[in-house]
């Protein structure tokens, strides 16, 4: 063979084309074996898809068809030129679209696989929106049977009827099989069963508070689900094959329950609890539900709100029931103290006035008898008849006081008067008295010390003789001041004590009298008794002059009516005492304001002492009191009558009759009518004047109101009698101080 040195000839036309075929084939084999690929992984990642065994028929079927292809490459033959450029071109056309499918599934399978997860997503949604929308469902119905619940306890504020009323509610809502109730004992070391829905187990049943299981739910503010075989979930006997259903427990705050008992509860159970134990059915597979426990848990706290409105409730209703049982003993009290009060004016008035008729006709005649010509011995005698009748009148006088001192009748007397006036008529009154003693008497009035005053003129003078008679009682030698002065304003605050706290202004002036004696003194230790009614604190060796102990319990009374203060000092026994007391008084708007003297003032050597000749009637229905007086009356040289009845005296009285005394309990307000309308002028008509044994304002009130020109007190001695005499002919008025 003859070597060929040409050049080997390009690859025929048929060649390329079957070369072009062969790699078709190829990329067509491997898109047919890549698709069934992709779609096992479609099949796999996709949970949702429908139809997984047509994708696996057609899986299959690319598979074969990618096999025949692969076969292909190994069974190419000699075909003729059209033949091969038309399978070229269809394998070409195929390997492209073959292709195109492959790389169109890879893109498209993410973007499937998503359409389908986002499905399954709008699915949980939905599911995870049902499970909420029955949550929602849950709560709401749970929060009707709180509210339902709760209206049915705080229906009522009664704690028994609210324990009941929820254990019945809980059980009817919840469906329960038991409920009970364990309340803290009044030791608070057991819990003991003091209510039960179905009454299985008798109320009273104790338990030890300090258990493990009671212990684990006081420890905890949420429902804890508790064995069915502890103490305190034994609602109910066990029989046969029972099987216990879920038990939870919740404590109940007691919350300052004070006084707040059930069934021996604790007075107080701050920081207690009581233990509320839930049981479901028996014998079925029923479990507790968080929405179940977060209503216990609720029901629990409204049942302690309940329980503390019904304590407070329970408390302010006994409160009430208490303060209306004092109430009506106070009122039982007060009715019976009134009563009392009562019955002792109308007893004091009685005795003072049925005492004071015998005084006048005492008083009367001894003073009469003095005057006549007596012994020594005689007139000795009738000088401690009066001395000792001065005194009862006194003592009588002192009880009336005190009486209306303590029951508040007594009111001060406000008017102004010539306060060195008093002092100088207190001075001339006791210095007749002391002379008797040998004691020296001084008065001393500072000289800044106003002329006149606004006060109860009767009660300082009252105050002031109490004091000074008190130093003239007890002192046997020696000398007696009386001092007077205004106490400046910067020394106020000197005399304050927890007692008194004088405050000046300028309508008022606060005064200071002072008595010094130099008697038998006071022990340091009695004087706080001294202002006792009743108590004598001298010895009875130096009790020579007599006395009630009322004097200084009756001055102090005066003295804080007057707003002032009362003390006495004293070195002790044989060194003498000063008394002093404040009083406040007022400025008087006019200095020149005269006022007409309630009780007679002109001493004995400028009366007149005979009044012969003055016609006088006399109206008493009282024997003796009506011969005392008339007695009294001739004595001055009166021309006198006496009657024993409005009648006669109306029909006696005259023209001629200066003067009618009356006693006030003979209708004296209708005679004085009559005698007043009979005589129409006033200086024609006679002085009508009401002599009366009673003290009380009323008296003198009624007296003025019906055109009475005086009233005199008994018992009436002879210088008083004169003294009224020449007061009513002079003023033509007398009304004495009562």
């Amino acid at each position: 063979m003859d070597p060929c040195n040409c050049i080997e000839p390009q690859w025929p036309a048929d060649e390329l084309l079957m070369k072009y075929q062969y790699i078709s084939d190829f990329f067509i084999a491997l898109a047919y074996f890549s698709i069934p690929l992709e779609l096992i992984y479609f099949v796999k990642k996709s949970a949702v898809f429908p139809y997984r065994w047509v994708l696996v028929q057609f899986g299959a079927f690319i598979v074969l068809c990618g096999a025949t292809h692969l076969i292909n490459l190994w069974t190419f033959g000699m075909h003729s030129r059209t033949v091969a450029v038309v399978m070229t071109t269809a394998k070409a056309l195929t390997a492209a679209v073959s292709c195109a499918t492959a790389l169109m599934l890879v893109h498209i399978i993410p973007d499937l696989l998503s359409v389908k997860t986002r499905e399954l997503f709008l699915k949980n949604k939905a599911a995870e929106l049902d499970r909420e929308m029955g949550l929602i469902r849950t709560q709401e119905e749970t929060g009707r049977h709180v509210r339902m619940l709760t209206h049915e306890i705080r229906s009522t504020l009664d704690r028994h009827t609210i324990l009941k009323t929820t254990l019945v509610e809980l059980g009817r809502t919840l469906a329960l099989e038991e409920c009970a109730l364990w309340m803290p004992t009044r030791t608070g070391l057991e819990l003991q069963l003091s209510y039960t829905l179905r009454q299985h187990n008798p109320v009273g049943y104790t338990v030890p508070i300090h258990l493990p299981v009671i212990n684990q739910v006081f420890s905890s503010n949420r429902a804890v689900k508790i064995s069915p075989n502890s103490p305190v979930a034994r609602l109910r006997p066990f029989a046969g094959k029972y099987v216990p259903g879920e038990v939870v427990a919740v404590r109940v705050p007691l919350l300052h329950l004070s006084n707040f008992q059930i069934n021996d509860w604790p007075e107080l159970s701050t920081k207690r609890y009581a233990l509320m134990v839930l049981m479901l059915p028996s014998d079925s597979a029923r479990q507790w539900h968080v929405h179940e426990l977060e209503l216990v848990e609720v029901v629990a706290d409204q049942v302690a709100v309940a329980l503390s409105h019904a304590a407070i409730l329970e408390e302010s209703m006994r409160a009430r029931d208490l303060l209306m049982e004092q109430n009506v003993a106070l009122d039982l009290a007060r009715r019976e103290a009134e009563t009392a009060i009562r019955a002792r004016n109308d007893f004091l008035a009685v005795m003072n006035h049925e005492m004071r008729t015998p005084m006048h006709a005492i008083i009367a005649l001894s003073s009469l008898l003095q005057e006549t010509e007596l012994s020594p011995e005689q007139r000795l005698m009738v000088e401690m008849i009066l001395k000792s009748s001065n005194l009862l009148a006194t003592l009588i006088n002192d009880v009336l006081d005190l009486s209306r001192l303590e029951d508040g009748s007594l009111q001060l007397e406000k008017g102004t008067f010539n306060l060195h006036s008093v002092f100088k008529e207190v001075f001339n009154l006791i210095k007749p008295v002391a002379s008797v003693n040998k004691l020296l008497v001084t008065l001393n009035l500072a000289s800044d010390m106003p002329v006149y005053a606004v006060g109860d003129e009767k009660r300082l003078m009252q105050t002031i003789l109490n004091v000074s008679g008190n130093a003239i009682k007890f002192s046997k030698e020696g000398s007696i001041s009386i001092a007077a002065f205004v106490i400046k304003s910067e020394s106020l605050r000197e005399y304050r004590n927890a007692e008194f706290f004088p405050v000046p202004s300028d309508g008022h002036f606060y005064l200071c009298v002072q008595v010094k004696d130099m008697g038998s003194g006071i022990s340091p230790q009695d004087i706080p008794k001294l202002f006792t009614k009743f108590t004598q604190t001298q010895p009875l060796a130096t009790r020579n002059s007599g006395g009630s102990g009322l004097g200084l319990a009756i001055c102090k009374r005066f003295v804080n009516l007057m707003d002032g203060h009362i003390w006495i000092e004293s070195e002790g026994l044989g060194k003498g005492c000063t008394a002093s007391f404040i009083v406040k008084l007022g400025f008087p708007e006019r200095h020149n304001e005269t006022k007409l003297l309630f009780v007679p003032k002109v001493q004995a050597n400028h009366v007149q002492t005979n009044f012969a000749g003055l016609k006088v009637l006399v109206l008493d229905d009282n024997g003796v009191s009506r011969s005392v007086t008339k007695g009294l009356l001739m004595h001055l040289g009166c021309n006198v009558t006496t009657v024993g009845s409005s009648d006669e005296c109306i029909r006696v009285v005259s023209q001629e009759h200066k003067v009618v005394f009356m006693d006030v309990s003979m209708d004296c307000y209708e005679v004085a009518s009559h005698i007043r309308e009979r005589f129409g002028k006033r200086h024609e008509r006679p002085l009508v004047v009401a002599l009366t044994g009673n003290t009380d304002k009323a008296t003198k009130e009624n007296c003025i109101r019906f055109g009475l020109d005086g009233v005199i007190l008994k018992p009436v001695s002879v210088d008083k009698m004169r003294n009224v005499l020449a007061e009513l002919l002079e003023h033509r008025v007398l009304f004495e101080a009562m």
